[in-house]
């Protein structure tokens, strides 16, 4: 038996490090860079970058641009991010599921 190739590839896109977190928090709709940083516990400007470049890339994530001063730069999901949606949300089952509480760093809400 091999692994589809297809399989892993998905499996390595949303598995890096931030990837289904950034991709999480744009289920609930448009962010600018700043509430996505906002929404991700310890992400640095450069992970967030790359990640988001890369999830651009991969068709997943759409970066968009408005005109104005300063210039106004958004992040949404694409037709084929949204369709990631039903997985992210198995996956979270399994985690309440099967995964213990982690203990809040000082100030912060434990999930």
């Amino acid at each position: 038996m091999s692994l589809c190739p297809r399989f892993h590839h998905a499996v390595e896109l949303i598995g890096r490090r931030w990837a289904g977190a950034i991709i999480q928090l744009l289920t609930g709709g448009r962010l600018r860079y700043a509430a996505l940083k906002g929404g991700i516990p310890d992400i640095t400007d450069r992970m967030l970058s790359e990640r988001l470049k890369e999830l651009e890339s991969e068709g997943i994530v759409r970066r968009i641009v408005t005109p104005e001063t300063p210039v106004r730069v958004e992040y949404e999901l694409t037709r084929k991010g949204h369709d990631l949606e039903a997985a992210l949300a198995a996956i979270g089952r399994w985690a309440e599921q099967w995964i213990p509480p982690v203990k809040a760093k000082k100030g912060r809400k434990t999930a």
